[in-house]
């Protein structure tokens, strides 16, 4: 997609796509529609009102995933508690899967203001039929380990059934990560947990997918040790075009079932917000080989369609 579209997830509902995103100085939170993955409608607002706990200032709404329940259509998103400073969870409901949404909260869902604040939320339903929501510690903000948290979610997916618990297994310790993690999501295939996550500094071309392995949602999980993944394939300097700094990825399933691998990723010729850059989505088909995720990307060659 052609435009700015950070942190971007696709929900599959009722024959269509809906690709949710990261909020500019436009709008809270932008979403547009497709009917074949490739082809996407102008962008729309999701979330036209914010809560009195959130400030009014454009830019501060993130990371935008969406879940059907028996609540509706469920998005969890990042939102800043003007009160607190700090980045911290949040939830809002519509009809519709495209919006527009509503939070009548009084205050965030959660969030963990010692470890920095809490962001990049991902809902989660077990083949049990439990909900879990998962997200990062924003520690990053203020010189604190960051870690990945979990809890069980309501069957509506609207408030926290269980206290966070760290995930293990899931810490800074490569040197492809530099000084954080963030942006969880869980893939369930053939009996294994697929934990992906970005890594390092978004905001240059050495931002980077990679995943963990675990039997069970909560862990252990196990690196993979092929990460990252996902990473810039075009040398330093080259001129625009290519995709760099791949990352916050999300995974959605096409008609026939197939999965495929949705993300963000800089212009080549312009990499970071300090320089006027902007993020477009990606999609590319994810596979697995062996038990093992293998991504055909990034590449801005042609590519097959969903």
């Amino acid at each position: 997609m052609d435009r700015n579209y950070a942190d971007p997830f696709v929900l599959a509902a009722g024959g269509r796509y809906y690709a949710f995103a990261t909020g500019d100085l436009t709008y809270n939170i932008q979403v547009a529609m497709s009917d074949d993955l490739v082809d996407w409608s102008p962008r729309q607002e999701a979330l036209p009102k914010l809560p009195n706990w959130q400030p009014s200032a454009k830019g501060l709404t993130w990371a935008p995933e969406v879940v059907e329940t028996s609540a509706g259509f469920v998005l969890h998103y990042t939102a800043r508690d003007v009160q607190e400073g700090r980045q911290c969870l949040a939830v809002a409901v519509s009809a519709a899967p495209e919006g527009p949404y509503v939070d009548s909260s009084e205050g965030p869902l959660t969030c963990q203001y010692d470890l920095g604040g809490s962001i990049d939320s991902s809902p989660f339903k077990d083949t049990d039929g439990q909900r879990y929501l998962i997200w990062k510690s924003d520690g990053n903000c203020c010189g604190i380990p960051v870690r990945f948290f979990i809890a069980a979610l309501s069957d509506d997916g609207l408030k926290l059934e269980s206290k966070p618990a760290e995930m293990e297994g899931l810490v800074v310790d490569k040197g492809w990560e530099r000084t954080l993690i963030e942006a969880p999501t869980i893939f369930l295939r053939d009996g294994t947990y697929y934990m992906f996550y970005s890594a390092n500094d978004y905001n240059s071309r050495d931002y980077a997918m990679g995943y963990a392995t675990a039997t069970s949602v909560e862990g252990p999980y196990t690196d993979a040790p092929e990460n990252p993944i996902l990473s810039t394939k075009v040398p330093f300097g080259s001129p625009p075009g290519s995709p760099a700094g791949p990352g916050h990825q999300s995974i959605v399933l096409d008609d026939d079932g197939d999965p495929w691998l949705v993300y963000h990723a800089w212009d080549s010729g312009l990499i970071g917000d300090h320089i006027g850059g902007r993020r477009a989505m990606w999609i590319d088909e994810l596979v697995f080989e062996g038990g093992k995720a293998v991504i055909k990307g990034p590449d801005a060659g042609p590519q097959p369609v969903p």
